[in-house]
């Protein structure tokens, strides 16, 4: 099995001679010794239904491609880089570190290629230069897959993903995401950039709410990262490519399967925004996300996806129905055991903001977000989340400062401890 290249790396070899029997009889559970299985489909509650006969064929360890997904998770890695001719590297604590493994050629990246794509993935690959897909790895781990040509050769980004769903506590989530979570209807927005957490954040939104009331909840994913279990209420997931043939299949059927709660994966164009506008005015609750740098800033992004002649209206039902928007950036802490924790920016609609966005000044908002009225409903400043991790010694003050987007309003904030 591969080992890191760093001065880090855990104590354990993960080659076979090297074990200990407390690894030995660990691996009487281990992943490594099971076969890709589809989504546990078998239970009653589970909410998504694997229908692709092919992708239970796939061995992870047919190639040397399950034994780096391995090591990934025995490092608790959050990714997987791998690229043609060179060593695969891991994410550990935002850095990547080598394995201790021969580099994966072209021709051998190409074997694994063939190996875990469909033969729809396969043709996809050639003619758009990149396939999305999830990849079972077992039960209980599973990754979100971007293989792609670089330069004539094929790379691969796998995101690990675990099937636990952590409740907010566990992801260091304000109380406040519980009444985010809970609105009867409207449309809650997760922002940030790509792998901020937005994905995960979302999970355990909709899973408090799967414990806490009897709703229908339908999900688009593209792919579907958290397998969830119907507790209170009913979940159905749909893959996109698998389960209905893309998003503007899957969104014209939506309101005829009838949900309460929806999640529209990532809102990246007009027709997936108006559908999540269209859901959350016929009294649906709406959760999605978005590319922003903050709150205030996802307006702009959500208006630039429009004709300008359509701005107004948009503007107009955002105005009512719009519930809360969170921005999220994952950032490296001072604790061993806490690889990164959420900095966050919450807005909540109230009278205030409403009248803010009808007024036309999405942009002074961030007035909104600094009165003592909005924190007394659970609003937040992005300054002041960093104020309060470097507080409780979460992050270095150092790691605050160049995560900011506004360094002296932070600098005047932490001149207590200086």
């Amino acid at each position: 099995m591969p080992r890191m290249l760093d001065q880090t790396t855990p104590s354990h070899d993960l080659k076979p001679a090297a074990r200990s029997r407390e690894h030995d009889q660990a691996d009487q559970k281990d992943p490594s010794t099971m076969t890709v299985t589809d989504s546990p489909s078998s239970s009653a509650s589970a909410g998504h239904v694997d229908l692709d006969p092919s992708m239970a064929k796939k061995d992870p360890h047919a190639t040397r491609w399950g034994d780096f997904l391995k090591a990934t998770i025995r490092f608790g890695a959050s990714d997987l880089i791998m690229k043609s001719n060179q060593k695969p590297k891991i994410r550990m604590r935002g850095t990547l570190k080598a394995m201790d493994v021969d580099p994966v050629s072209a021709e051998e990246f190409f074997k694994i290629t063939k190996e875990i794509l469909t033969d729809e993935q396969m043709k996809d690959l050639y003619k758009f230069g990149s396939v999305d897909f999830a990849y079972n790895y077992d039960a209980k781990h599973r990754f979100r897959v971007n293989l792609f040509q670089a330069r004539g050769t094929i790379s691969v980004a796998a995101r690990n993903i675990t099937s636990e769903i952590l409740p907010f506590e566990g992801l260091y989530l304000p109380e406040v995401m519980s009444e985010v979570a809970m609105q009867p209807q409207g449309i809650v927005l997760l922002c940030g950039v790509t792998g901020s957490g937005k994905s995960t954040t979302i999970a355990s939104m909709l899973d408090y709410v799967n414990a806490r009331k009897s709703v229908h909840i339908l999900t688009l994913e593209d792919p579907i990262e958290y397998i969830f279990e119907d507790k209170k209420a009913t979940i159905n997931q749909r893959e996109i490519g698998l389960d209905c043939l893309d998003f503007k299949t899957g969104l014209r059927a939506l309101v005829r399967e009838n949900p309460d709660v929806v999640l529209i994966g990532e809102m990246r164009d007009q027709e997936t925004f108006e559908a999540a506008l269209h859901a959350a005015e016929t009294g649906h609750l709406v959760f999605g996300t978005i590319h922003s740098s903050s709150t205030t800033q996802t307006f702009s992004r959500i208006y630039g996806l429009f004709p300008q002649e359509e701005v107004e209206q948009v503007r107009k039902i955002l105005a009512y129905q719009m519930r809360s928007f969170v921005y999220q950036k994952l950032l490296p802490t001072l604790h061993e055991k806490i690889f990164r924790i959420p900095a966050l920016e919450i807005l909540i609609n109230n009278g205030v903001v409403k009248k803010y966005i009808l007024d036309e000044r999405e942009g002074d908002l961030r007035e909104v977000l600094n009165s003592i009225e909005a924190q007394q409903i659970g609003m937040i400043d992005f300054n002041d989340s960093l104020v309060k991790l470097v507080e409780d010694e979460y992050i270095h003050m150092r790691t605050a400062l160049e995560a900011s987007p506004n360094v002296d309003e932070l600098q005047m904030k932490l001149k207590k401890f200086a």
